[in-house]
């Protein structure tokens, strides 16, 4: 049996990023950028005005000057600035040679129809956009190894960038072990229960990024396990819940032997969840999950988030901690590495009440995790601790004030 760290080392080391494809850049979002993008040309590609004003020279603040030509986005300028003399611009069109700044509408002091009066003052280069401010040729404007977004297709966008290098999402493949277990979709027997489990790790899956398959639960004979592994193995990483335990018929484990599994570690010093296994089959990794919804819910995030990160070529595969505080007091059961889901409301941390490994409503209501050492058995209000995030949610039903004075 391993140590939580322990187990997040072997699939640190363990796990490489998957091969690279290119593909069109609005088919990227969610995606890991596999290499560094230069730019090709300055943004903006040229100095242009913030505002719709005049450009106008510093010597002529407090002056009557004479307008004498109008710039429009998409322009090119046609003559040289001279003192006494302003030219209205609008915004995004280029500066004309010889502008100083650009005094905005609003700001004249008033006009008639060939003149206007300047401001006191004049601030140099005011107004200014300048070329190359943004983005300068020839920098790296997106790194790789960085998440896409829609954000990120607009830098792309801005360098006229159609296609990308991305890493490959990683193919996830899902089964469940368990004659007793259905399908949402099926009638189900007094003696039979709902697979909850196997629709959790898609959903999941599928938010991290994954193209995820799923086979319908397999039963609990060796042959029966043995045939769904065989049709699993063109997988990046295969899930399985159920059957890791030492029950009569628990024979996960056994096929994936029998079929050449490499066990990289099994069986965790983790409450709840302790029998998790992670081992390989040539290129196909696989995670062994408890059948209990909660202990396999707590080890998805703490071992499969991970390995996921990893195989999606991002560098932010490490397990992430919001700085909170406790609600209120909570006693718990120490002596074991413990897993204690809770929520999170934007400032403070509460354990959820009657959170046992078999339980599937605790499930959606958890924002996040903290993770005790065997020494610990209770928390303080306003104890300072460390929360895994496992959904972000800083919406608020009340108007608060969130500016910093």
């Amino acid at each position: 049996m391993v140590k939580i760290n322990e187990a997040l080392d072997i699939i640190y080391r363990t796990i490489k990023h998957k091969s690279r494809h290119i593909v069109p850049i609005e088919d990227s979002v969610g995606k890991i950028v596999a290499k560094e993008y230069k730019a090709s040309f300055d943004l903006p590609r040229f100095d242009n005005s913030a505002m719709d004003g005049y450009a106008v020279k510093i010597v002529d603040a407090n002056r009557v000057v004479k307008i004498v030509d109008t710039i429009y986005a998409g322009d090119i300028p046609q003559r040289e600035l001279r003192d006494g003399e302003a030219i209205k611009i609008m915004t995004g069109a280029p500066t004309p040679k010889g502008c100083e700044a650009i005094i905005p509408i609003e700001n004249i002091k008033s006009k008639t129809e060939n003149n206007i009066i300047l401001p006191l003052s004049i601030k140099k280069d005011a107004m200014i956009r300048w070329r190359g401010e943004d983005i300068e040729s020839g920098r790296v404007f997106l790194k790789a190894n960085r998440k896409v977004t829609g954000y990120t297709l607009a830098l792309l966008a801005s360098q006229g960038i159609s296609h990308i290098e991305v890493f490959r999402k990683p193919k996830v493949v899902i089964f469940s072990t368990g004659e007793e277990l259905k399908a949402h979709y099926e009638k189900i027997e007094k003696h039979q229960l709902y697979n909850s489990n196997s629709l959790m790790f898609y959903a999941r899956a599928k938010e991290l990024g994954c193209d995820v398959s799923y086979i319908s639960s397999s039963g609990d004979s060796l042959d029966d396990l043995k045939k769904s592994i065989k049709e699993a193995l063109d997988a990046d990483l295969i899930l399985t819940s159920g059957g890791v335990s030492v029950g009569d018929k628990d024979f996960t484990i056994e096929a994936f032997k029998e079929l050449g599994m490499e066990i990289l570690f099994s069986r965790v010093d983790i409450k709840p969840g302790k029998p998790t296994t992670f081992g390989r089959i040539a290129n196909s990794f696989i995670v062994n999950l408890p059948g209990n919804p909660l202990a396999s819910m707590v080890n998805f995030e703490m071992f499969v988030k991970p390995i996921i990160l990893k195989l999606s070529g991002s560098l932010e595969f490490y397990h992430k901690t919001i700085t909170t505080k406790m609600r209120e007091n909570y006693n718990f059961k120490g002596g074991r590495y413990s897993v204690i889901l809770g929520e999170w409301n934007g400032n403070s941390f509460m354990p959820i009440e009657n959170q046992k490994s078999g339980m599937v409503s605790p499930l959606d209501r958890a924002d996040g995790m903290v993770v005790t050492t065997p020494n610990i058995n209770t928390f303080i209000k306003n104890q300072i601790v460390k929360m895994i995030p496992i959904k972000i949610n800083i919406g608020s039903s009340k108007n608060i004030d969130f500016m910093q004075k």
